[in-house]
């Protein structure tokens, strides 16, 4: 007998505000757990990989990116076609995007320097619109940073461990893109769907691909497709995103870095007095980058173009000491 789908929704409230997650199971022996605080405390547990290498490291999943994973993501430029993943630098002030960037000209015709032009640039690294890569030092827990560095490293002055700068090598592996709008035959996913490890790895099946150790996973939920045809939203009115339970598949897979054109958790999360679970899971216990807000509509269009979804990923933050964060454009090629 056909399992009958079903459509299950929770209420969350913040601050005042009621939201609705739609979640959606596509059988009754496919309904998920609902996590609460005490599931992610031990999904913490299940997933670190604190001492892995070293009680001193501060690298965390970028050390499953070895010379050899370099190497062989470089032999994946066969066509030579590079794809910006970064949104363009948003200088308007939006419901999604209240700490615009602020680029002005200095000055013009600087005597003695008439034929040069100056200007300058202003950004907060985080926010719902900036493409950015999250540090090690962005999320903590109970007085802890990833790999138990005492959250006392961060003063007024910056990340005294697991800053931004840790990323000055950049980042250069195999990139695979999960476009589950494509998996699911719509043209976006709607705010406040949920993607499970099922989903990924129907993705893998579709895609005759498998993700493993040292790749970058980018998860497009059609954010920016959305966007164009309805309009901005607040992330208060939700998002589309991981669920927390892909932490563990991400771990069992050996991840070095996720990224999302949005905020990569699903928003709002369910999970009362949690509302990043999967920042938490990834960046405290497992010490992974997280790349957010990246615009993946024209590596989308390309990965279908070239019927192949690996690619070698680059990005190269600022190295800015002690940052949380850094604005950046990472790169796919083909």
């Amino acid at each position: 007998m056909k399992a009958i789908q079903k459509v299950m929704g929770i209420i969350y409230a913040v601050s005042g505000m009621s939201f609705f997650i739609v979640s959606y199971a596509s059988s009754a022996a496919n309904v998920h757990e609902t996590p609460t605080i005490k599931t992610i405390d031990r999904w913490v547990q299940e997933v670190s990989n604190w001492g892995r290498w070293g009680d001193a490291d501060e690298s965390g999943t970028l050390n499953l990116i070895t010379p050899e994973k370099r190497v062989a993501a470089a032999r994946l430029v066969t066509a030579g076609i590079s794809v910006s993943l970064g949104r363009y630098a948003m200088t308007e002030k939006t419901v999604d995007n209240n700490s615009p960037y602020e680029h002005s000209m200095i000055t013009l015709n600087l005597p003695g320097a008439e034929n040069s032009r100056f200007d300058s640039i202003k950004v907060e690294s985080h926010g719902s619109a900036h493409t950015h890569v999250d540090a090690l030092c962005h999320q903590l827990k109970a007085g802890e940073l990833y790999n138990g560095y005492s959250a006392d490293v961060i003063t007024d002055s910056g990340c005294a461990k697991l800053g931004i700068d840790n990323l000055k090598d950049g980042v250069f592996t195999r990139g695979i893109l999960i476009d589950v709008p494509r998996l699911k035959g719509v043209p976006w996913l709607e705010p406040g769907v949920a993607i499970y490890p099922e989903d990924l790895e129907a993705w893998e099946k579709q895609a005759s691909i498998r993700v493993g150790a040292g790749d970058v996973l980018l998860v497009r939920t059609g954010r920016w497709a959305r966007r164009a045809a309805k309009g901005p939203w607040p992330m208060s009115e939700g998002a589309a995103g991981m669920h927390p339970s892909c932490a563990k598949w991400l771990r069992e897979r050996d991840v070095a870095a996720i990224g999302g054109d949005f905020a990569n958790d699903v928003i709002p999360s369910g999970i009362e007095g949690v509302l990043f679970p999967l920042h938490l899971l990834a960046i405290y216990a497992m010490g992974m980058p997280i790349f957010d807000n990246l615009d993946l509509e024209a590596l989308s269009a390309e990965a279908a173009k070239q019927k192949r979804w690996e690619f070698l990923f680059s990005a190269a933050p600022l190295r800015i000491v002690g940052g949380t964060a850094s604005p950046l454009n990472p790169i796919a090629t083909f």
